[in-house]
């Protein structure tokens, strides 16, 4: 991370430490109101903007004079476990936050006028939160905020701040709009930052949003009014649930996205009656027979994704497709592709195409006598159906039918976020990484996806399994997604680099 000759280098604490020095400063003066310290009529805008001044001031003169380690915020943060279980890199986003950084201090006139909207912002926030507490201690009319409360349990649409006291109570409400407005302002540094392509600025602002997401103040239990209230109706139980979840996915090295013990395949999912017709070295073909009724005369070969287990259409029988398909009449046909080991390190895309939808469809053909069948591709099987598609085609066989996709991607020139994982140095890595084990580990594709959700499927459990003390929810879609499966080296890298490397 070191930043050449001419720059400072900024480490990751270093990092923190300059962003948290205003969150500090201000939810310090936030904390004064509403204890031993002014009451809030008596706080002046100068008050606010000058304990960040100086907070900040103190910050980057310290930092510029005799690059500390910051010890405060580096002992917090490194004390923090959630760092060994949660996937969020912070090397870039210290990387992130020191290019913004050097661009705002590249542009201090911008740089100024923009702090000072940001405070007078968070200003009018603040008064206004507090005047509306006053007004219904008062009995006069209810404000804003308790009319959104009663809208619904996140009246603003964000599902962190759902418990009534972000917007009921002052102190609470004004951290909240402290948060989003530095957050806002972070995060536009990085769209509107000069002298960056356009994957360069998705990467900043990707890593930047991360960051964000992890500074909410609904993480930390002082701060997260659901929580501290959920301690005081169990009396304290529901801290001793916390830590015992937290010590278990320490123990495991991953965070708990799903109850693990509420399902099993065989016993509440895939429960579909069916049998596997074919085996060969890459896949089982599973045969499902109409459940009475009339047959339709052409039969259905789905093809799921080889990065995850092929009862993803057979969940449990309330919503199983597989299970509503033969009850149509359907003559069904799934794919379950192996779970591919060191020995599979040679498997290639071509041996994919001939041995999965290829050698499926004679099976099926085989067996039903059809001369042409309809298929489904469901995620990267649909991308590779598409490919095969493709290559028939060319050689004008007309073995398939109808085609059906879900949630297949085809165009790769607009990927969204996906992108800042695939560039070419993370490409290079991967297949490093691939080199040495002969596949990718299904944990590795598996960050990479909950890290494009990171507040659904990464902070939602923080709060709900360590500050709240609850299991992790028992969720069925959760669980496939949570049995992932690796990647034979030769197939992966050849798919990463004809279709993210080379299009995007």
């Amino acid at each position: 991370m070191d930043g050449g000759p001419d720059r400072l280098p900024l480490r990751p604490d270093m990092a923190l430490g300059l962003w948290t020095s205003w969150m500090e400063a201000n939810a310090g003066a936030v904390r004064d109101w509403g204890g031993a310290g002014r009451p809030w009529w008596q706080v002046s805008p100068d008050d606010l903007t000058g304990a960040m001044l100086e907070a900040g001031t103190r910050q980057l003169n310290d930092a510029l004079a005799k690059d500390p380690v910051l010890r405060s915020i580096d002992s917090l943060w490194n004390a923090n476990p959630f760092r060994t279980i949660v996937p969020v890199d912070w090397a870039e986003v210290a990387r992130a936050l020191r290019t913004v950084w050097v661009l705002s201090l590249s542009r201090p006139d911008r740089t100024v006028r923009k702090a000072a909207d940001v405070q007078a912002a968070v200003w009018t926030s603040a008064m206004e939160a507090w005047n509306d507490a006053g007004r219904r201690w008062w009995g006069m009319a209810e404000g804003k905020a308790a009319d959104g409360a009663k809208a619904g349990p996140a009246p603003d649409g964000d599902k962190r701040f759902a418990a009534p006291e972000w917007h009921t109570n002052p102190a609470y409400r004004t951290l909240k709009e402290m948060y989003r407005l530095a957050s806002d302002w972070l995060l536009e540094q990085g769209e509107r930052a000069d002298g960056l392509d356009d994957a360069e600025r998705q990467r900043l602002t990707f890593h930047l949003r991360q960051f964000v997401d992890a500074m909410s103040p609904t993480l930390l239990l002082f701060s997260n009014p659901a929580a501290l209230r959920r301690v005081l109706e169990t009396g304290g139980v529901s801290l001793a649930d916390g830590a015992r979840n937290l010590l278990l996915d320490l123990r495991e090295g991953r965070l708990s996205m799903v109850d693990a013990t509420a399902f099993e395949p065989g016993r509440n999912l895939a429960t579909t009656p069916g049998k596997v017709v074919h085996r060969n070295r890459l896949i089982e073909l599973i045969q499902y027979q109409p459940a009475g009724g009339a047959v339709h005369a052409v039969p259905l070969l789905i093809m799921p994704p080889w990065i995850n287990k092929y009862y993803i259409l057979d969940l449990q029988p309330k919503n199983s497709m597989v299970r509503h398909l033969v009850e149509q009449g359907f003559t069904v046909f799934v794919i379950s592709w192996k779970n591919p080991d060191a020995s599979m390190d040679g498997v290639g895309f071509e041996d994919y195409m001939d041995l999965g939808p290829l050698a499926a469809a004679d099976v099926v053909r085989d067996i039903t006598g059809a001369k042409s069948i309809n298929v489904m591709g469901y995620c990267i099987g649909g991308t590779l159906l598409a490919i095969t598609l493709a290559w028939l085609a060319a050689k004008r066989d007309a073995r398939f039918n109808a085609a059906t996709f879900m949630v297949s991607l085809q165009d790769f020139s607009h990927v969204g976020d996906t992108a800042v994982f695939l560039g070419e140095p993370t490409v290079d890595f991967i297949e490093q990484q691939m080199m040495e084990r002969g596949y990718l580990d299904s944990r590795e594709m598996s960050n990479m996806f909950t890290l494009l959700r990171s507040n659904d499927l990464i902070w939602s459990n923080v709060v709900n399994n360590y500050l709240m003390g609850n299991k992790a929810p028992a969720f069925d879609l959760l669980y496939w997604n949570s049995d992932g499966t690796r990647m034979a080296r030769a197939a992966h890298s050849w798919y990463l680099r004809n279709t993210y490397v080379e299009t995007t």
